[in-house]
C-alpha cells in the first residue's frame, strides 16, 4: 500500500488554516497524516477501517478508496489535489469518534460538508470536494 502524510492544524477551529509557502506545506504533508488507495469492486461504508475518512470514487462505496486519518491528536487537513483525488469524490464514510469535513476549496477553506462521526454519504451529488479535514487520533 502507498503510504502519504498531509499537513497538522494547529488552529483551535478545526476549520481555518494557516497559509504556509509551498515548501513548508509541502513538508509539513508528508510528516502528519496517513493516506492510503485501494481499489475496491463492490465496496461498501463497512471496508472503511476504524478510526479513519474513507472516500470512495463511485456513489455507493464503490471504486477506488482513499482512507485518510491523522497521525497527530490535533488532526490534519489533506489536500484531495495534491493527491489526484480532485473531482473524484463521489461518496464518503467516516468511521472515526469525530465528525470530518469535505470542502470545496483547496486547504480546507470555504463550506464544510461535514461528515459526522460513525456516519456516510453514499452520494456527494454535486459537491466536489477538494480538500478534507480528519479527526486527530485518539490514544
Amino acid at each position: 500500500m502507498n503510504k502519504l502524510t498531509a499537513g497538522k492544524r494547529t488552529s483551535a477551529r478545526p476549520y481555518r488554516t494557516r497559509r504556509l509557502t509551498a515548501g513548508v506545506a509541502s513538508a509539513a504533508a508528508l510528516a502528519l497524516a496517513a493516506l492510503t488507495s485501494t481499489t475496491a469492486h463492490a465496496a461498501q461504508a463497512a471496508d472503511c477501517p476504524s478510526g479513519a475518512l474513507c472516500l470512495y470514487s463511485v456513489q455507493g462505496f464503490g471504486g477506488e478508496r482513499l482512507t485518510l486519518s491523522s497521525l497527530t491528536t490535533s488532526g490534519a487537513c489533506i489536500s484531495l489535489v495534491d493527491h489526484g483525488w480532485a473531482g473524484r469524490v463521489e461518496s464518503a464514510a467516516n468511521t472515526h469518534t469525530a465528525s470530518a469535513a469535505l470542502f470545496p476549496n483547496d486547504d480546507c477553506l470555504g463550506s464544510p460538508y461535514r461528515v459526522d462521526a460513525g456516519a456516510s454519504v453514499a452520494d456527494l451529488g454535486a459537491f466536489v470536494p477538494l480538500s478534507a479535514w480528519v479527526p486527530g487520533r485518539t490514544n
